[in-house]
């Protein structure tokens, strides 16, 4: 009979029913965004470990990056670092399979096989006994996935050249996705943890090896796959980054958590750039027409039956007169079918923009539509308020300013009428309603691209 490791801490990390466990896996990733339709898949994650209730809303971040592309995935290389059972090199486990509460998982004997040979890859059963690093990343997997076989790896004492050459001999294709999982600092006071963990990520966003579990308990696999990264040409990015003072823990001594994925550059995009200026032109015939339908007078719609405008989108919408900005309402995220997101928000920017009246029938005849629309956002890593503004791509960078309850955005076009960094950012405190000056640590930037399509000038005519 095939021996089975069992779940170690089903019940105290994740729930130990399937029930209570599809429930809490469906709402953490329902509340990731969707990747951008054109954005690359991972090859690789980073993801933490801790108990769901801290960290599950970070992991789900970044596992939600591979919904485009996980019925391709059929192998997935796990490393995590060993907490319990002293380690040297990478241990495989003795079993033939996982079980978590939603199954089994099979184990890929054939790519371990291909690890024979290798001294610094051992087998140890108690090593994979009772750690909790490998195992809480198996449901989000089994949730996300078609039928996949694991290659586990509890990872100990090891160069990060001899990770990145186990990474190696598993590459192979985009049938493989390989998971690093760690959490990042531990047990310090959330200011100090703060700025520990942002470093820590400036680092691995630029491929230098971390020097000390401190910033990380999965420091080793971490600069083994930035190794490995480095060799393939990969770019790694942010996806989130909290602490469980964040989320479910005091503030005194917390754990931090990062999201990123690992990606190819991206190539050139799936559509033509024919195909993306009718996909503009049929977003403004929709936004012309929801805006015409809301002032009493409908017009003929473009056809809405294609099936990218069913696909979640953020979209906003820009209201010129005669050269003057005359709304502009939209969406930071993506949360319904990008067709209702740009009717909604275009009869917002008409009728429900808070700084104008309403738009009437007799000005409607000289207002020119422009659509943005939004790519995914990554968060921006800083120390200070001097490392976030030399961070800022001014013309490149839509941004967005997060502060406890306040919120605000710029697009991309901002930056010609406010190109001085100092200034766009004094304008995205004003318009989240703070001070100019003010400044904390606690504050939150992130970065989009958008895709821009604006309507040629009108002179009357509906």
């Amino acid at each position: 009979m095939p021996t089975v490791r069992q779940p170690a801490v089903a019940g105290s990390f994740y729930p130990a029913s399937r029930e209570a466990l599809v429930r809490d896996l469906g709402q953490l990733l329902s509340q990731a965004i969707e990747p951008d339709e054109n954005s690359p898949c991972p090859k690789a994650l980073i993801v933490p470990h801790a108990g769901y209730i801290y960290s599950g809303k970070t992991a789900a971040a970044g596992y939600a990056s591979l919904r485009r592309c996980a019925s391709t995935i059929t192998r997935v290389i796990l490393l995590g670092p060993v907490h319990r059972v002293t380690v040297q090199g990478l241990a495989l486990p003795d079993a033939q399979a996982f079980m978590t509460p939603l199954g089994s998982i099979e184990i890929d004997q054939e790519a371990i096989k291909s690890l024979a040979g290798m001294a610094q890859v051992s087998v140890n059963g108690e090593a994979h006994l009772a750690e909790h690093s490998l195992e809480v990343q198996l449901p989000f997997l089994q949730t996300l996935l078609g039928p996949f076989k694991l290659v586990p790896l509890a990872v100990g004492t090891a160069s990060n050249g001899q990770v990145a050459e186990v990474l190696e001999r598993l590459w192979g294709g985009p049938e493989t996705l390989i998971v690093i999982s760690s959490d990042l600092s531990h047990f310090k006071p959330y200011e100090q943890a703060s700025r520990i963990d942002r470093e820590t990520v400036q680092r691995i966003l630029t491929g230098v090896p971390l020097y000390t579990y401190e910033q990380a308990c999965g420091a080793t696999p971490i600069n083994g796959m930035l190794l490995a990264a480095k060799m393939h040409g990969l770019t790694a990015h942010l996806v989130e980054l909290c602490n469980s003072g964040d989320t479910a823990g005091n503030r005194q001594q917390v754990v931090g958590y990062a999201a990123f994925t690992f990606t190819e550059s991206l190539k050139a995009s799936n559509s033509s750039g024919d195909d993306d200026s009718k996909r503009g032109e049929i977003l403004l015939s929709i936004a012309r027409a929801a805006i015409s339908k809301a002032l009493g007078q409908p017009c003929s719609e473009a056809d809405q039956s294609a099936e990218w405008l069913k696909e979640p989108g953020a979209v906003f919408v820009t209201l010129q007169k005669q050269g003057k900005l005359r709304g502009c309402v939209g969406s930071f995220e993506p949360f319904r079918p990008l067709l209702l997101d740009v009717q909604a928000n275009a009869q917002a920017s008409a009728l429900r923009d808070s700084r104008f009246k309403p738009l009437t029938l007799a000005e409607w005849p000289d207002v020119q539509i422009e659509l943005s629309l939004l790519g995914p956002k990554q968060q921006i890593v800083f120390t200070s308020q001097a490392d976030a503004l030399g961070q800022l791509q001014g013309g490149v960078d839509g941004i967005i300013f997060e502060f406890n309850q306040h919120r605000s955005t710029f697009l991309p076009q901002v930056w010609e009428q406010l190109p001085d960094p100092r200034q766009f950012m004094a304008h995205l405190k004003l318009k989240a309603g703070l001070p100019q000056d003010f400044w904390s640590d606690a504050i939150r930037l992130y970065r989009y691209h958008v895709r821009k399509w604006s309507e040629i000038k009108r002179t009357g005519g509906v």
